[in-house]
């Protein structure tokens, strides 16, 4: 089953997202990772998409989405999550799975805990984080910051898909065509006709106006929903005593949070291959059995 591109604006910002299976009602949200693009759950949405309608949203300053004029204020997860909301009331979810890689897991977070957008405590039923957590690990912020706000340049896509390849590696197997979409669809030309990656470097003022945008303990401990962390064994980004803290908070002490950690990957699974498919699509059937109507009291 095949997507569809489409846009819409929310908090006055041209959002770009690609929607599976729009003709199912039961929804997912699939947010991508801080400088990556929402055609990363491809693999993710067409194995959802026989049953659900799967929205891969663009953040803003990446992909097709608008680039913030005001990046101080706009790109932190804040408003990540005003757009969100409006994403939803645009589109006419109800209810929605949210699974969110890395950033993509702190906005859908933010989200669930209704601190800053309180109608979304309601519209979020269950929760994937892949290899996010409420404590990140300072090295590794610092290393992806690093290499995300200098986005390197080539000559030719093929010298930038060689890039991905090597910074992405972490992400466990991915295929020959695999790594060439991944390439292709993270890539934008300069005027001078070089090519570097899809997204605007400003988006790293994230980590520089907001420092402690991404210490999410206050909004974890408010959910009430269950929640999945897919944990790359080798991550450098969510460590085991992080992993460990959330069983003991929030909905770990509810017993509603489940870790699995997913052998030969790091920062961050790459939910491309049927063991890891296969894990999330489990985890969010048995919650869509469980979750009400919407509208149910």
């Amino acid at each position: 089953m095949g997507c569809t591109s489409n846009y819409v604006s929310c908090a006055g910002r041209e959002i770009h997202y690609t929607e599976w299976g729009g003709d199912n009602e039961p929804t997912v949200i699939a947010w991508h990772g801080l400088a990556r693009t929402g055609r990363d759950m491809d693999e993710l949405a067409e194995s959802l998409s026989d049953r659900y309608r799967v929205i891969c949203p663009d953040t803003i300053g990446r992909g097709y989405s608008q680039w913030s004029p005001d990046p101080g204020h706009e790109y932190q997860l804040a408003f990540y999550a005003k757009i969100a909301a409006e994403l939803f009331d645009r589109l006419g979810v109800a209810r929605a799975h949210w699974v969110g890689t890395s950033m993509g897991g702190a906005i859908g977070t933010v989200c669930a805990s209704g601190l800053v957008e309180p109608a979304m405590q309601q519209r979020i039923v269950s929760l994937v984080l892949n290899d996010n957590a409420p404590r990140l690990a300072p090295a590794a912020i610092a290393r992806i910051r690093n290499y995300a706000g200098n986005p390197p340049t080539f000559a030719t896509v093929s010298e930038l898909e060689a890039f991905f390849r090597q910074v992405y590696k972490p992400y466990g197997w991915l295929s020959d065509a695999q790594w060439r979409r991944l390439a292709e669809t993270s890539t934008r030309r300069l005027p001078d006709g070089r090519v570097t990656p899809h997204y605007d470097p400003a988006m790293v003022r994230q980590f520089i106006d907001h420092p402690d945008d991404y210490e999410l303990w206050a909004h974890y401990d408010r959910l009430r929903i269950p929640v999945l962390l897919l944990r790359g064994a080798d991550s450098d980004l969510v460590l085991p005593d992080a992993a460990a803290e959330m069983m003991r908070r929030g909905p770990g002490r509810l017993g509603l949070t489940r870790v699995v950690e997913v052998p030969g990957c790091g920062h961050a699974p790459a939910l491309n291959v049927p063991e890891q498919l296969d894990i999330v699509r489990a985890f969010i059937d048995q919650q869509d059995r469980r979750a009400p109507a919407p509208g149910a009291a």
